[in-house]
C-alpha cells in the first residue's frame, strides 16, 4: 500500500474539484467547470492505482480507468454514464470547436456533486482524511 502517493493524487484532485465548486458558485464559464471536473474525477480514480502502487495508465477516458478499478470501487449503470459524460468533457471542452454550446449548467451541477461524493467516497474507501 502507497498511501502517500495516493494523497498526492487526491490532493491534486481536491484541487480540481474545489476550483470547479468555485467556478461554478461565481457562475462561470461551464465549459472551464466541466474540464475542472473531469480532472478532479480522473486524479481520484487514478488515486487508487497509486494506492496498490499500480501502473497509471496514460489515458483521460474514464470509463477505460475504471477497468483497472473496478476491485476498489463500484459504479451503477447511471454513474457509468456520468463517468462517459464527464470523460466527454476533457476532448470537448479542453479545445475550440465553432460554435459549439457551453455544457448546460444543470449538467454541470449534477456532475458536480457526483464528483463531489466520488472525492470522498474514494478518500473513506483509502482511509485517508478529505
Amino acid at each position: 500500500m502507497n498511501k502517500t502517493a495516493s494523497k498526492e493524487w487526491l490532493t491534486k484532485a481536491w484541487h480540481n474539484l474545489s476550483t470547479a465548486r468555485l467556478l461554478y458558485e461565481v457562475n462561470h464559464y461551464t465549459d472551464i467547470i466541466a474540464v475542472e471536473i473531469h480532472y478532479a474525477v480522473e486524479k481520484s480514480l487514478k488515486s487508487f492505482l497509486a494506492f496498490k502502487n499500480k501502473r497509471i495508465p496514460k489515458t483521460h477516458n474514464l470509463l477505460e480507468i475504471y477497468i483497472y478499478i473496478d476491485n476498489f470501487i463500484e459504479f451503477d449503470n447511471d454513474e457509468l454514464l456520468l463517468l462517459k459524460d464527464i470523460s466527454s468533457y476533457h476532448i470537448e471542452e479542453s479545445y475550440p470547436a465553432f460554435n459549439r454550446p457551453l455544457p448546460p449548467r444543470d449538467e454541470i451541477k449534477k456532475v458536480l456533486e457526483f464528483s463531489e461524493k466520488l472525492f470522498e467516497d474514494v478518500c473513506d474507501i483509502l482511509d485517508i482524511k478529505s
